[in-house]
């Protein structure tokens, strides 16, 4: 990995094996005004984030989940000089019920983009890792490379966040998909991730905030994956406005899905 990779990848690794491991499957969590769950493993790991990020990196901004909205939107207006974006703990609900799928997710943004990009799976130990132009990785190994002939998609494995869609096209996904079987996990750090790792084929999920989808699209970008909305748009959007997204690996997949989902809208 290159050098400001492996610094991030050191760094994120002890804070969570620190501060969320832990804490998993601690029942003790609060409502947020939004309906979602918010726990103490939340947020110790962004306050130890925060510190760790402004001793290293004092010029850089930082956006996470945990923060006011309208401190987000402050923080955005810093984005040209480089932002972090942090989401402390990714699949909160997993974490609280003792399912074993949560992750750490973390992204460097610029006036070009994202430019960097972690996400650590605790449970795993697995460190997934990409900066712009140069490659992902996984514990070090890069990922992608040489692509094998893809599955057809009706053998495909898809995994799909349902209750984002608009009904329609949740409706005919159910009734009749186009890919062979669906899975759908609950953090979409790692879906990303996992895509990325080739342990799926195609991806649907009707609204990504910055922070779910930030460091993982990078990933997979880095990995030789394919994005974009539903509406075709690039999937980073540079805001608050939640993002769909439909993926895949292999890009003969991914025209594949994507020409499957434009009938059915």
């Amino acid at each position: 990995m290159t050098p400001l990779l492996s610094e991030l990848a050191t760094l994120v690794v002890a804070a969570a094996n620190e501060e969320l491991y832990p804490r998993f499957a601690d029942p003790g969590r609060e409502t947020k005004e939004d309906g979602s769950w918010v726990t103490e493993a939340d947020k110790a790991m962004q306050a130890r984030m925060a510190r760790e990020l402004i001793r290293r990196w004092p010029e850089y901004g930082l956006l996470s989940e945990e923060m006011p909205e309208t401190e987000q939107e402050q923080a955005l207006v810093t984005v040209h000089g480089g932002l972090w974006c942090l989401d402390p703990l990714d699949g909160t609900t997993n974490f609280t019920h003792g399912l074993p799928f949560y992750a750490v997710s973390l992204a460097l943004i610029d006036g070009e983009g994202i430019a960097a990009g972690i996400v650590y799976d605790p449970m795993r130990q697995e460190c997934f890792a990409a900066e712009k132009g140069r490659g992902a990785w996984r514990n070090g190994h890069r990922l992608g490379g040489t692509q094998t002939p893809p599955l057809a998609l009706r053998r495909s494995v898809g995994v799909v966040d349902f209750k984002r869609l608009a009904p329609p096209l949740a409706s005919r996904l159910g009734q009749d998909p186009p890919y062979g079987s669906q899975r759908h996990f609950g953090a979409c750090a790692l879906d990303w991730c996992w895509l990325a790792a080739g342990r799926f084929e195609v991806y649907l999920h009707g609204g990504q905030k910055l922070w779910d989808y930030a460091a993982g699209s990078l990933i997979l970008t880095e990995a030789g994956g394919h994005q974009c909305t539903l509406e075709g748009e690039p999937v980073f959007g540079g805001d608050l406005t939640p993002r769909s997204v439909v993926a895949a690996l292999h890009p003969d997949l991914f025209r594949a899905f994507r020409s499957w989902i434009a009938i059915q809208q």
